[in-house]
């Protein structure tokens, strides 16, 4: 800043050769007395040391020399004025730089301090050079501080101490200081002024923390160039990159006082690398629970390894979030899908989670998608021994014993937690992963538990969504999350992505929405909770097939289905990671509630249905299942009925059903109306003792006709002679071939017409 030079403000007052008429004995002030023909000061044309200058000398115990025109002062503004003096002859005075300070009306500031440290001439001849610094604030150094109403000043000096002595004045100088103050000011501290060198190769990391020391407050300025830092740096004041750092990967910068995106985005020059810089912060403790992304889209061009980020932990159990912005693949062959076959021995006597005698194992990476003979879906690599030739698989296998060669597929994740060994109460909120058909989106740590992610888009995954190889997914929250598929084009039968798996307990699926993945959700374990979601997977395709919206892959599920709109798909539920997959023990298919959902489905075959139990082994049975409330409708042609049983390997034990609730549910062009408990009217027209009672397939699932609550006539029961009869029954359940007929057997013939509700369980 200087005033003179941007503004055009005239700071110096003429040479006193000009005239010394407007230079003042008194203040300065319009009318005060003037040097021009006083008797105590003359003109020197030619000293030896200043040229032209005014000889004066001291009559009055203090000497004013000031001049006349208003040098103006703004807040904010600095000005030095400078003497250059010599004493010719007589007594030695002392000298100090003066000035009258002036509100705008030209009246005196009081208490401003108006004059400045005093210097004593104490040799003939000898050049002595005073300057004063004056201006709006107080300041280390402005000797006289006049506020911020000060509006101008008449400036100069004072000669005091004894009388007679005669001096000569070299011209006075009054300029701009400002830039004295100027990184003050500016609240900024310059690294280079510590010993930074921008030249990326000599290590600035004490320059960095001398800056950081002196700031107190103020702002650290990292100028143009490249600045290496060899370790680990944390500053504790606010900082701004016009140029960038380097570093190596394991050492850290801490930028406590403006950490988000933007910043580390700033500091390396490269948002991608900006990004890993600031998650490896995050996770060592730099004073934040969370990275604000502020909005930004990182364009990615590789799978982000968030444990290669951090390689000073394997693990990490503290509350940590990213959120607000957007993650973006860019077109690169990084995101192409590693492909490895390998034969592998599987026993589940032996281990049920692991594949032995692995061919090639060290070519096999963690966290790929298991598939062959006997593969339930979603088995993944959780981890691998190379030296033992062994993989460990998050799930067991339904039907692989033996040895075969297995299809080893390894997804490239925008984000990729699984090189952590344990990842916990990390939390993603309102970020879109833009995965462009190019990649998928998240995989987790192989443990952990509470895994949050919250209003985000899972937008357009070449594979999956969401991926856990291992039990990271344990307690996973996902809510008022978005998944675009990138298959919407595709029939159903050509789908192939999943929008998220889960293999341990307590997973909660909340308010999402889901568009035409193969499966929006493959859930194992139990105690799930699924709600207030929708998704949807239907194509244009007249008599379509449809895939299971939500897979539940543990037969003892304990979960809640609730409150969903599941639209042109289904819920399947399976035990295809049980090991042995005949019953042989436990609670078999039970534990399930499926509440309050609407079911719909447009242009789909006739044998499609809205609930698919799927018996990977015979035995297995119903035992605690509840479904109530739910709307089921088919557009566009009639389906048969809205719950069936795959019988692809095995059907179920119908006779061991116990505690099935199927009641309450809205049935729109659904032929099959199922209920349990069921009541049929049964009209007899003819006079017998023994009437069977038809149940027209409507128990649920097709189940057996097992045991009659009641049977209650609905008009009066007549004779063949046409008498009332007043007669009560006994039933014999599970007639027929179906086994879902009853007999009413009377003690005589009689007709009429009774209601009878029956139920398939116990």
């Amino acid at each position: 800043m200087n005033k003179a030079i941007t503004d055009g403000v005239q700071l110096m007052p003429p040479a006193f050769a000009e005239g010394l008429d407007v230079w003042s004995s008194g203040d300065g002030t319009p009318g005060s007395d003037t040097y021009d023909g006083a008797a105590n000061a003359v003109l020197v044309a030619a000293d030896a040391d200043f040229g032209s200058c005014l000889e004066l000398q001291k009559t009055a115990n203090t000497q004013k020399l000031r001049f006349m025109g208003q040098t103006p002062l703004e807040p904010g503004c600095y000005l030095q004025i400078k003497v250059r003096i010599k004493a010719v002859s007589g007594a030695l005075p002392t000298v100090r730089i003066a000035g009258y300070a002036a509100y705008a009306t030209g009246s005196n500031i009081p208490g401003a301090p108006q004059t400045a440290s005093e210097a004593a001439l104490q040799t003939y001849g000898d050049v002595v050079e005073i300057t004063a610094l004056v201006g709006s604030g107080y300041r280390s150094g402005v000797q006289m501080p006049w506020g911020r109403l000060a509006a101008y000043g008449h400036f100069g000096l004072d000669l005091i101490g004894a009388n007679g002595g005669v001096v000569r004045i070299d011209d006075i100088e009054i300029t701009d200081a400002t830039h004295v103050f100027l990184r003050k000011m500016l609240s900024l501290v310059d690294v280079t002024d510590y010993g930074a060198v921008g030249n990326g190769s000599t290590d600035c990391t004490e320059a960095f923390e001398a800056a950081d020391a002196a700031a107190d407050g103020r702002s650290i300025l990292v100028p143009a160039g490249e600045f290496h830092l060899a370790d680990t740096v944390s500053l504790n004041n606010p900082i701004r990159f016009e140029g960038t750092v380097s570093m190596p990967d394991d050492k850290m910068l801490l930028m406590t006082k403006n950490f988000d995106f933007p910043s580390y985005a700033a500091a390396f020059g490269d948002e991608e690398l900006g990004f890993k810089k600031a998650f490896q912060a995050l996770i060592n403790n730099v004073d934040h629970e969370s990275l604000d992304l502020k909005g930004r889209k990182i364009s990615i061009t590789a799978p982000l390894d968030m444990a290669a980020a951090v390689p000073n932990k394997s693990s990490y159990a503290t509350r940590r979030l990213i959120r607000n912005g957007q993650l973006e693949a860019a077109d690169s062959t990084a995101w192409d899908t590693d492909v490895v076959t390998s034969q592998a021995t599987y026993s589940s006597a032996a281990d049920s989670r692991k594949l032995t005698n692995v061919a090639n194992v060290a070519n096999i990476p963690v966290g790929a998608l298991v598939e062959g003979a006997g593969v339930g879906r979603e088995i993944y690599v959780k981890s691998r021994n190379v030296g033992a030739g062994e993989l460990t698989l998050n799930a067991p296998l339904y039907d692989a014993e033996g040895t075969q060669v297995f299809t080893f597929r390894d997804f490239k994740y925008l984000v990729d937690f699984s090189g952590f060994s344990s990842l916990s109460k990390f939390c993603v909120e309102g970020i879109e992963f833009q995965c462009n058909g190019r990649c998928s989106a998240l995989r987790l740590a192989p443990s952990g538990s509470v895994f949050s992610i919250d209003s985000c888009f899972i937008s357009r995954p070449r594979d999956r969504g969401i991926t856990s190889i291992g039990t990271g997914c344990q307690g996973l929250l996902v809510d008022n999350c978005q998944f675009l598929s990138h298959e919407d084009p595709l029939d159903v039968p050509d789908r192939v992505s999943i929008g998220l798996n889960v293999n341990n307990n307590d997973a909660k699926l909340r308010s999402n929405r889901a568009t035409r993945f193969r499966h929006f959700a493959v859930l194992a374990g139990g105690n799930n909770t699924v709600t207030g979601n929708h998704f949807f997977q239907g194509d244009s395709v007249p008599n379509g097939v449809r895939t299971a919206g939500l897979v539940l892959t543990s037969n003892n599920c304990t979960s809640t289905v609730s409150d969903n709109y599941i639209d042109n798909c289904f819920i399947e539920w399976t035990n295809e990671r049980d090991p042995s997959p005949d019953f042989t023990g436990g609670f078999s298919f039970s534990a399930l509630s499926i509440n309050a959902n609407v079911f719909l489905s447009g242009d789909v075959a006739p044998w499609f249905s809205y609930i698919v139990v799927k018996p990977y082994g015979s035995g297995h049975y119903l035992n605690g299942v509840s479904v109530t409330g739910n709307k089921f409708r088919s557009v566009n042609g009639n389906i048969d009925r809205a719950e069936r049983v795959d019988t692809s390997f095995s059907d179920l034990d119908h006779g061991r059903a116990k505690n099935v609730l199927f009641t309450g549910n809205m049935y729109h062009n659904v032929t099959v109306q199922s209920a349990n408990p069921l009541r049929v009217l049964h009209d007899q027209s003819s006079a017998a003792s023994s009437w069977t009672v038809q149940t027209a397939a409507e128990l649920p699932f097709q189940g057996y006709a097992r045991y009659v609550d009641s049977v209650m006539p609905q008009r009066a029961l007549r004779s063949a002679s046409n008498s009332i009869r007043y007669l009560a029954p006994y039933a014999d359940v599970e007639q027929g071939a179906g086994r879902d007929q009853i007999v009413l057997r009377w003690p005589e013939a009689v007709r009429g017409e009774v209601q009878v509700t029956l139920r398939m369980d116990s």
